[in-house]
């Protein structure tokens, strides 16, 4: 048993025997970590599309068209045509229950209508559409196809706004928050001159300066509502270049999906909120009278 290679068998045996059991007692803390029970990650609130409940505000009328463009189309023209295609992704998205509002009438009928159907139908947002202009004292004029036309290259951008009249200021300022980061990681800025003391009556102050949220506390749509209420200023119609941007297909639908993520955040967010802090937002058959509005009812934008 003395022969050399019986010696070197016998060491490599050993070797072998201690290798093993090296790796099996490597092996035992990771068998160990494995054998406790994993930690439970808390269940985010999900949103329930279904049943989401969303009014998408056409702002103006056929009859009352709002703005004119700088090239003579209307605002109203402008609206509706954002409004059907973020209404078209939002159902596409599951937001079956979303509404497009589309009134009809002079300015006084068509906003008494618009308050009074957000008034007496329970919703979770409503979210009204429309297109900027610019106070008359920056109007220059153009020729276009023949035509003189008024224009202002100075302004572009969008403008969010919200009322702290509002019966749920919060939640209105929240998806106002929502709604300004989902454009502006899209790539699109906010106009700022609002803040501006040269805007007169139409200065608003910025309460958020990463989205692009203002203040606009005296008006009707937002502050009449029963439910968070927001104002989207999609762009400056009466600016050249950003009306052509405006009537774009394609910036159109980048917007649209803009708005769906932000109502889907917003959606997940409200259903996360305790019972107790939500409002009940009920039918209330509430009967709007137009002379309630008279004193704050020619505000723009509306």
């Amino acid at each position: 048993m003395n022969h050399p290679w019986f010696h070197r068998w016998k060491l490599g045996a050993t070797l072998l025997i201690a290798a093993s059991l090296l790796t099996i007692a490597a092996a035992q803390p990771v068998h160990a970590e494995a054998s406790k029970p994993a930690p439970k990650t808390p269940v985010a609130a999900s949103c329930d599309r279904a049943h989401f409940r969303l009014i998408l505000d056409v702002g103006h009328s056929e009859e009352v068209p709002g703005a004119i463009s700088a090239r003579g189309a209307t605002e109203y023209s402008y609206n509706l045509n954002l409004a059907q295609k973020i209404h078209a992704k939002l159902r596409e998205a599951g937001f079956s229950k979303a509404h497009l509002l589309v009134s009809s009438g002079k300015a006084n009928p068509s906003l008494v209508s618009r308050v009074s159907y957000a008034a007496n139908n329970p919703a979770d947002l409503f979210l009204s559409i429309h297109h900027d202009a610019v106070p008359d004292k920056f109007l220059e004029k153009w020729t276009y196809e023949g035509r003189s036309h008024n224009y202002c290259d100075r302004f572009k951008g969008h403008s969010i706004f919200v009322s702290r009249h509002n019966a749920d200021y919060p939640s209105s300022l929240l998806f106002g928050k929502l709604l300004g980061q989902q454009l502006k990681t899209k790539g699109m800025n906010y106009a700022p001159h609002y803040v501006e003391k040269f805007m007169g009556i139409r200065q608003r102050e910025l309460v958020d300066a990463n989205a692009g949220v203002y203040r606009f506390d005296n008006l009707v749509v937002l502050m009449s509502t029963t439910m968070p209420a927001v104002l989207f200023e999609a762009g400056s119609i009466i600016n050249r270049d950003e009306e052509l941007l405006m009537g774009s297909p394609e910036h159109q639908a980048t917007i649209a999906s803009a708005v769906t993520t932000a109502v889907e955040s917003f959606c997940a967010a409200q259903a996360s909120r305790k019972p107790e802090q939500r409002i009940a937002r009920r039918p209330q058959q509430v009967q709007v009278q137009p002379s309630s509005l008279f004193p704050i009812f020619f505000q723009p934008a509306q």
